[in-house]
This record gives structure tokens, sequence and C-alpha cells, in this order.
């Protein structure tokens, strides 16, 4: 399911307009992502947390030419699935 798939799934589920699903859509994925900018976790309780996580600069490989090369610090979104969703998906 792409990014329009979803949001004609949430009007159709919501009962609103796709353009109304489109801002609370987009509205959330902000809201996520600002928090995570600012080091927060969101805790969506049943469903996940979405965290940051730093990695650390690191040597690696070119798996083309073997050459070493070097790899930046940098800070990962990670997502660990809640209870309800598991629950759901394993019924």
């Amino acid at each position: 399911m792409n990014k329009n798939e979803f949001i004609d799934k949430v009007a159709g589920m919501a009962d609103m307009s796709k353009s109304e699903a489109a801002k609370a859509v987009d509205a959330v994925f902000d809201a996520v992502t600002k928090a995570l900018q600012a080091g927060d976790d969101v805790r969506l309780v049943g469903f996940g947390t979405f965290s940051a996580a730093q990695r650390k600069a690191r040597d690696g490989r070119n798996p083309r030419t073997g050459e070493t090369i070097k790899i930046p610090a940098s800070i990962q979104p990670k997502f660990s699935a809640g209870k309800g969703l598991k629950d759901a998906l394993n019924k």
C-alpha cells in the first residue's frame, strides 16, 4: 500500500474527504518526525513505538570494488511493534 492508497483507506474508514484525510495523515507523519528530531519517542499503546537510535561512524566496504570506505555517524528511525499490532497479525 502506498501513501495515496493509505489516504483513501483512512478517508473511507473515518468518513471524511480525501483532502481532509491527506491533511490528517501528513499531520501525523509530521508530528512523529518532529518528536523524533527532538529526541522523543512516540508511543502509541497497542500499536507500537517510534524511536531514534544513534549509529556510530564506522568503516565499511564497497561491495563492487572491495575498497574501504568511511560510513559517517547517523541517527536512524526505528519502529517496535506493540502487542496489539502483533496480536492482530497473528490471529
